[in-house]
């Protein structure tokens, strides 16, 4: 279990540093569309006039028939809003979200080992947790432009980050997991 500890610990470090590429880099811009300063300040001032509590809000939604007719002719929009604002270099989110990186890699690791003999070396465990990472990203993020046809591009971009961000941890804690151990034949000579 310590293997897994200190394994989860590098991995929630390596988990930070390519979180901090994917979206506190230029590199971010890629995946979301851009609106000039007029615009931003006009649709902000619509928010905050027709929007009372954070939450996420889809415009129009398809609550009433009205709504639902808006909603087929578009356009449409999903909001996470968040009435109070908050820096845009919030460092306690930095620290909650290496605690969150943390948990996530113990529990990779926790997989991991619970695989045991089963899957031994570091190389097939490493294959499973790319396997896995993979799978979890795609489900979480290609689900939104194919269901709710949200854009491809930031989506796939998050697929992108998150399935490399969970695969480089779970080959870190792989690597960290204890190998195969040697089983000396039934019939080999013992030193007595």
């Amino acid at each position: 279990m310590v293997r897994v500890i200190l394994g989860s610990a590098v991995a929630a470090i390596a988990m930070f540093i390519i979180g901090f590429i994917f979206f506190a880099t230029p590199l971010q811009r890629l995946s979301v569309a851009s609106i000039d300063d007029a615009q931003a300040a006009a649709v902000q001032q619509a928010l905050a006039v027709n929007l009372q509590r954070t939450g996420t809000y889809q415009v129009p939604g398809t609550n009433t028939p009205a709504q639902t007719n808006m909603y087929s002719r578009g356009p449409i929009a999903t909001v996470h809003y968040n009435t109070g604002g908050f820096a845009a270099t919030d460092t306690a989110s930095l620290v909650t979200g290496l605690i969150l990186n943390f948990i996530i890699a113990v529990l990779i690791g926790l997989g991991l080992l619970g695989m045991g003999q089963r899957v031994p070396d570091m190389a097939s465990r490493g294959r499973v947790a790319v396997v896995i990472a993979v799978a979890a990203a795609a489900y979480i993020h290609l689900g939104e432009p194919i269901y709710l046809h949200h854009d491809w591009v930031h989506f796939i971009y998050l697929f992108v980050a998150d399935g490399l961000t969970l695969a480089a941890a779970g080959i870190i804690v792989a690597w960290f997991l204890p190998g195969p151990r040697a089983v000396a034949p039934a019939d080999a000579p013992t030193d007595v």
